[in-house]
């Protein structure tokens, strides 16, 4: 048998069975689902579904009241005190910063630039921002010091023998501390080591204090048990009435001394006034010694600002022997960079540095 011939699919029949209608359906669909649910909401007004809640929660809001009005105990104590103020806010107001000074152009300055036709001097310091500079902190102590004659290629015999006698004082000043300083902790204690028959001897005699402790609180143990079996005594009402009577009497007593005592320092308030104006005159020349004290020990060395003091240099003083009386024949030592070094340090320009021993 053969087989059936195919109809064609390009006629009007064949587009119409093909064409979808799912559009339709939804649309049908989502109209059913409004009409039961009262309407679509694309066409209610905003007014109907959405309004402004113009009630307040009372409840919420007292309660936030409540707790604004509470107050600190500390604060309510220092309240109730008339004479104690409040302790006023740590915290510091921010301080604006103060506005650069600017020099004002005067008006002679802006005629003149008028009339040349808006040209300005570039080379005028008129106008612009005037800056202080940061004052830098001088030393006391000059840059460059002048030694004693002594220390001179050709003193004379008087002034040489003082600096002599000054630098020998100041090495065995060194000397003498550091011989009779105190001298440093041991790593090590120097002794012997104990033999075994010594260390037996030594547990022995502990072990005869412990037992000699324990005798004492076996003798400790029955004393307490005897005092717990003794029975108290009982207290009578006329001996209870005689400790309060002796109570009152003691109190009555201290008030009256507290009395005394108050009334001794009344008398005594203008002694006590000079008193303290004595320590505040004392307090005022101890202030001014101090200080002049600090301004001449500036004078001699810098503050100490780093971790090592600062040493002077040794004074450069030249032996009898090396005297020569000619710069010819003087021998020469470089000194001169240790010298400004030091002088650096001495103003306080370096941090002192600890000294370098060479090995």
């Amino acid at each position: 048998m053969g087989k059936s011939a195919k109809s064609s699919r390009k006629g009007k029949k064949a587009w119409r069975a093909n064409i979808s209608t799912q559009d339709i359906e939804d649309y049908y669909e989502k109209s059913t689902k409004d009409a039961l649910s009262g309407g679509s909401l694309t066409q209610v007004p905003s007014e109907s579904l959405f309004f402004v809640d113009k009630s307040t929660d009372l409840a919420v809001r007292r309660k936030i009241e409540k707790n604004r009005e509470k107050v600190l105990h500390c604060d309510r104590v220092l309240q109730k005190n008339s004479f104690v103020q409040p302790v006023p806010s740590s915290t510091l107001k921010k301080c604006k910063p103060k506005p650069k000074e600017v020099q004002l152009e005067k008006d002679t300055s802006h005629n003149a630039a008028k009339d040349d036709g808006g040209m300005t001097d570039l080379w005028d310091d008129k106008g612009y921002q005037h800056i202080k500079p940061k004052k830098s902190k001088t030393s006391v102590i000059p840059a460059v010091e002048i030694d004693p004659s002594g220390c001179s290629f050709n003193p004379s015999s008087e002034s040489h023998q003082d600096s002599l006698a000054r630098a020998v004082a100041e090495e065995m000043q060194k000397i003498y501390q550091n011989e009779l300083g105190p001298k440093p902790v041991p790593l090590t204690v120097p002794g012997e080591a104990i033999n075994e028959e010594d260390m037996f001897f030594l547990d022995a005699d502990n072990g005869s204090d412990d037992d000699g402790l324990d005798e004492t609180v076996d003798k400790d143990d029955d004393v307490e048990t005897e005092n717990k079996s003794s029975k108290p005594k009982r207290i009578t009402r006329v001996q209870l009435n005689k400790r309060a009577r002796n109570r009152e009497q003691l109190k009555k007593k201290t008030e009256a001394l507290k009395l005394k005592l108050l009334s001794k320092e009344i008398d005594s308030l203008p002694d006590i006034m000079q008193e303290i104006a004595k320590e505040d005159e004392e307090k005022q020349k101890r202030r001014l010694r101090r200080l002049v004290s600090q301004q001449e020990r500036l004078k001699t060395r810098p503050p100490r600002f780093g971790k090592h003091k600062f040493e002077p240099a040794p004074a450069q003083v030249l032996l009898s022997e090396d005297i020569t009386g000619s710069l010819r024949k003087l021998k020469g030592c470089s000194t001169l960079a240790r010298d400004r070094f030091k002088s650096l340090e001495k103003r306080g320009l370096i941090v002192p540095t600890a000294k370098s021993s060479r090995k």
